[in-house]
């Protein structure tokens, strides 16, 4: 594909800063760009270093002045295009050069579909998937091979199933959602009650619905809820290996990183950033637009806006400090027992 640059910083909203005229064919790494590919540069220490790259075209931040942040005193030769976010603006412009396939309409012979099935229009259904009874599907919808969609499922538009997920009874899935392979939604909640010494199972009749544009990490397991729903809403984001327990809602455009658990039950605000590892106790509610650290276990209802880390959570700043001192513990556990020790002698009648 040849795109002037022109055309690219029509695309992105962005200002050229050289030739509106050059072709460009690609796109490619900082480091690893030639002159018919364009790159990005977005972090200081990147852009010192734009007079390096071979790139035909760089995106840079829309304040960037080559002549002065470079320290070369001179304009960089290479063409620039100025965009108020230089990563978001490379993503657009990846998208132009590998476009999405679109679905392409055809149902396996191979896949097994049931009764009183309703089909939008260009629906892809893979090899070996299995759609069971009064499902839904909307327009433009790929399933790939080996994914099960349960009864009474529904499913909007513009939807990507990846191959061996498993969308259980009575769900419901948004438009322009991804589900990644080996994802489970809608499993029982672990819901139990003691009966002696035995675990008695609490049924678990809910459902789970996921609202429009959210991306599932592979691996994922979201539980359908005791009685309502696990709520999943518009944008949220998941990495890989996360774990969503009953009746949990999760709010708009929150991304929850690797290994996430959160236990059934809680709330978790809007903009909210849970960092790899998370725990997050059942029944607590996280504030809109918190961020909570790698490997924090959080044990009690987090207020909007803060920023927590360690086990018990606590604010970010005190966790930097105490993470200083948990190595010298057992220094300091020797001092006090000397101190103690002289302190007694002192004592000593």
């Amino acid at each position: 594909m040849e795109i002037s640059l022109a055309q690219l910083a029509e695309t992105i909203g962005g200002e050229i800063h050289g030739d509106p005229d050059t072709i460009i064919k690609g796109i490619a790494p900082f480091d690893d760009a030639g002159q018919e590919d364009i790159t990005f540069a977005d972090s200081p220490k990147i852009l010192k270093r734009i007079s390096q790259t071979g790139a035909g075209a760089v995106l840079v931040p829309k304040n960037f002045d080559p002549a002065v942040e470079t320290g070369l005193g001179h304009a960089v030769p290479a063409n620039l295009i100025r965009s108020e976010n230089p990563r978001l603006a490379f993503a657009k412009i990846m998208n132009l050069y590998f476009p999405a396939p679109p679905p392409s309409g055809n149902i396996s012979p191979k896949a097994s579909v049931g009764e009183n099935v309703a089909l939008g229009t260009d629906v892809s259904i893979g090899p070996f998937s299995v759609i069971e009874d009064n499902v839904t599907i909307g327009s433009r919808v790929t399933i790939h091979p080996q994914a099960v969609i349960g009864c009474g499922v529904t499913i909007g538009d513009d939807v990507i199933i990846y191959p061996n997920v498993s969308v259980l009874a009575r769900c419901v899935i948004g438009s322009r959602v991804i589900i990644h392979s080996g994802t489970v939604i809608g499993s029982d909640g672990f819901g139990f009650v003691p009966d002696g010494e035995i675990h008695y199972k609490i049924p678990q009749l809910g459902i789970v619905q996921i609202d429009d544009d959210v991306e599932i990490g592979a691996c994922n397991t979201i539980d359908r809820a005791t009685f309502g729903r696990t709520w999943i809403k518009k944008g949220v984001k998941t990495d890989n290996h996360v774990q969503i327990a009953h009746n949990v809602v999760v709010g708009e455009n929150t991304l929850i990183v690797a290994q996430v658990g959160i236990a059934g039950s809680a709330q978790i605000g809007k903009s909210v950033i849970l960092a790899g590892q998370a725990g997050i106790a059942g029944h607590i509610s996280i504030g809109d637009y918190t961020t909570v650290g790698p490997q924090a276990g959080v044990t009690r209802s987090v207020p909007s806006g803060k920023v927590v880390s360690g086990t018990p959570e606590m604010s970010h700043k005190l966790w930097l400090r105490v993470s200083q001192v948990i190595p010298r513990l057992p220094e300091l556990k020797r001092k006090i027992a000397d101190l103690e020790k002289r302190l007694d002698t002192l004592l000593k009648p």
